[in-house]
């Protein structure tokens, strides 16, 4: 199953340049998830890159953390920011992404607004 995620644009840039290769979420997904669609939110509102699921991560938040830290691309602070009021994190890691030369718009994809976490995608 594939799923659109919106992501800010300076983590975008980390994801595409292989500084941060997991991208966290508050809620997690009830179906598999084995590929995700690259949102880049405002200014860019384009999809421009799509990336594999190497591994999901869903367990208490210090725990992923340590597994994550190195590979995260963000602070501890954002981080714990991130997840104020929960007591799970969920991480995907990311593999084989690939930066699209056309961005597509939202509307390639049959969807109309960008998603708060995140859209299922059947194309």
């Amino acid at each position: 199953m594939k799923i659109l995620l919106s992501i800010k644009p300076e983590h975008v840039i980390k994801i595409l340049n292989g500084e941060k290769e997991y991208e966290f979420r508050r809620i997690k997904c009830k179906q598999k998830v084995d590929k995700i669609l690259i949102y880049a939110t405002a200014p860019i509102s384009k999809v421009v890159a799509e990336a594999e699921v190497e591994d999901i991560l869903y367990d208490d938040i210090s725990y992923v953390w340590d597994k994550t830290k190195d590979l995260s691309g963000i602070t501890y602070d954002y981080y714990i920011s991130y997840y104020r009021g929960k007591t799970k994190a969920i991480a995907y890691k990311l593999k084989n992404v690939i930066e699209y030369d056309d961005p597509k718009t939202l509307s390639d994809y049959g969807v109309k607004t960008a998603p708060q976490s995140f859209v299922y995608i059947n194309l």
